[in-house]
């Protein structure tokens, strides 16, 4: 099999307690095709120092900076910049598997698929690790399929996030996808939404490669107001209720597709 390159993304803001062994779980996987684009938004710590010491220990480690505009301005600022055949997303405060992205290019390569979603492990603040995921496992889709089995978790993480997935990036470059930076909340399930407007070919994987350090991240009910969430909620039900009208599956849908403005995420904070 080929070993087609992987752009690995990791927006930074401020984020030098976990930024190594976050950086170290990139540098170690056992896919050696890769570039890593760290793009510093606007950060006052240590974050940009450690990235250069990234940089000059391995040449696959590029360091962009920029102004704070937040996460999705951020991504935005890497999709430009990458030439990787897939895109790989990862936070600062969280790691990954060694064998990661190995085990999702594979996956990707050999079902042709153009989108790979994959179980995650989630890491409180005891330390425990429990496992996420709600697609049957190792398994090919069509749109229509992995539409019926998203609205088995609409609100989910496993579907909302876009560091447990593998992306085309020639999909997002032609569609002018792109992270909508007025939104502040839900800002991944929006960009995978679209996504997925575009993708036909679907694949999960069972093994969990992703750590998602739950205790490391802020509570939504303090970073967002209420009304916020309700506003994105909305906009994002559009999106929903587009797709699912342009599948055919919008009447046998639609009292899931509703319930999703009020649901929440069995798997949130």
């Amino acid at each position: 099999m080929d070993s087609p390159l992987v752009s690995i993304i990791v927006p930074i803001y401020n984020a030098a307690i976990d930024l190594v062994p976050c950086l170290e779980s990139i540098k170690r996987q056992r896919y050696q095709n890769i570039e890593v684009l760290l793009v510093n938004d606007g950060s006052s710590d240590s974050s940009p120092e450690i990235c250069r010491m990234y940089t000059r220990l391995d040449k696959r480690f590029v360091l962009i900076d920029k102004e704070n505009t937040g996460v999705s301005g951020t991504r935005n600022v890497a999709i430009e910049r990458a030439s990787g055949k897939y895109l790989q997303f990862v936070d600062a405060d969280d790691y990954l598997d060694v064998n990661a992205t190995r085990l999702m290019v594979e996956r990707m390569e050999e079902t042709e698929s153009d989108l790979l979603v994959c179980h995650y492990c989630q890491v409180p603040a005891d330390g425990s690790v429990h496992v996420f995921g709600f697609l049957p496992p190792d398994t090919t889709m069509d749109k229509a399929q992995f539409a019926r089995h998203l609205m088995e978790e609409p609100a989910s993480f496993y579907f909302g996030v876009m560091w447990n997935k593998l992306y085309r990036r020639d999909i997002i470059m032609e569609h002018g996808i792109r992270c909508n930076e007025e939104f502040a909340w839900s800002e991944d399930l929006l960009f995978n939404l679209e996504y997925i407007s575009y993708a036909e070919r679907f694949c999960s994987m069972r093994t969990p490669v992703y750590y998602y350090q739950r205790r490391k991240k802020k509570s939504l009910s303090t970073a967002v107001s209420p009304a916020k969430v309700l506003s994105a909620k909305a906009s994002l039900f559009r999106y929903y209720r587009k797709l699912y009208m342009d599948l055919g599956l919008y009447e046998r849908y639609k009292l899931q597709i509703y319930s999703y403005l009020v649901a929440v995420a069995k798997d949130l904070p």
